[in-house]
C-alpha cells in the first residue's frame, strides 16, 4: 500500500485520507437525500424514486428483524447505516488519488526513511478500508444494542447470559465480545483486500493488467455492495436480539 498522510494530536494518530473520505462520503449521504426530498411528489421520478427505491430496500431489512412499530423507529438508523457504508465502500474503487513525494514532510509522517522504500503517497481511499472506522462503528451499534437492551428490560437483560444454564455465562460473554470483532473485520478485510489488488493490478502494464484489472473494479463494486447489505443487517440483528419482545 501506498503511503498515508497522518496527524498526531494529543498523542493520538489521524489518517488524512480516512477523514478526507469520511468527510466526502458523508457529504454525498447529505446532498442525496437533500436532492431526494427536496421536491417531493406523490408520482416519485428522478432521484426520489431511487431513493424510495432504497428505502424500501432497507425497510425489508428491518422488517425482517423487528415488529412493524419497531421497525419503523429503526428505518432511518438503517437506512443512513446502509447508504454511509455503500459509498464509502465506493469510492475508493472509483476514485483512487496518489502522487509522488520526492522531499520528506515530516508534520504528515512522511520522513525521509519511509520515502526510501515508497515514494509514492495516498491522498484518499475508503473510509471503511481502515479498521479503525469499521472498529469504531460496530462497537459503536453493540454499545447501542446493550444500552437499548438494558433500558428495555434490566431484568431480562442480565438474565439472558445465565440462560439457559449458569455456567453458560463465559460462553455468553466471548460471544458478545466475538460479535463486534467479526462485524468490524469482515467490511475492512474485505474492502482493504479489494484496494490492496487493484494497487497491485495498476501497477503492471495495461496489457497484463488492464483487463484483469478492469474486472476487478466490476467485481469489488459488486462486493461493496454486499458488505453494505451484510452490515446493515447484521446490525440489525444485534440490536433485534437485545430488544426483542422474547429477549
Amino acid at each position: 500500500m501506498e503511503l498515508t498522510p497522518k496527524i498526531k494530536f494529543l498523542g493520538l494518530t489521524f489518517d488524512v485520507t480516512v477523514m478526507i473520505g469520511t468527510l466526502i462520503t458523508a457529504i454525498l449521504v447529505l446532498l442525496i437525500v437533500l436532492v431526494a426530498t427536496r421536491r417531493r411528489e406523490m408520482r416519485p421520478r428522478g432521484a426520489q424514486n431511487f431513493v424510495e427505491m432504497l428505502v424500501e430496500f432497507v425497510q425489508g431489512i428491518t422488517n425482517m428483524m423487528l415488529d412493524a412499530k419497531r421497525a419503523e423507529r429503526y428505518l432511518g438508523f438503517a437506512f443512513t447505516t446502509f447508504l454511509f457504508i455503500f459509498i464509502a465502500n465506493e469510492l475508493g474503487v472509483i476514485v483512487m488519488v496518489t502522487g509522488a513525494v520526492h522531499h520528506p514532510m515530516p508534520s504528515l509522517g512522511i520522513t525521509a526513511d519511509l520515502l526510501k522504500t515508497n515514494d509514492e503517497i495516498s491522498w484518499f481511499k475508503s473510509p471503511t478500508s481502515d479498521i479503525n472506522v469499521t472498529v469504531a462503528m460496530a462497537f459503536a451499534i453493540t454499545i447501542y444494542a446493550h444500552f437499548a437492551g438494558l433500558l428495555k428490560s434490566p431484568r431480562g437483560y442480565f438474565r439472558h447470559y445465565f440462560e439457559p444454564y449458569a455456567w453458560m455465562l463465559p460462553l455468553h460473554i466471548i460471544d458478545e465480545i466475538a460479535k463486534p470483532t467479526t462485524h468490524a473485520a469482515r467490511l475492512w478485510a474485505n474492502i482493504f483486500a479489494g484496494e490492496v489488488l487493484i494497487i497491485i493490478l495498476r501497477e503492471g502494464t495495461f496489457y497484463l493488467t488492464g483487463i484483469p484489472l478492469m474486472a476487478w473494479i466490476g467485481f469489488s463494486l459488486f462486493v461493496g455492495a454486499i458488505q453494505a447489505y451484510i452490515f446493515t443487517v447484521l446490525a440489525m440483528v444485534y440490536i433485534s436480539q437485545k430488544i426483542a419482545s422474547d429477549h
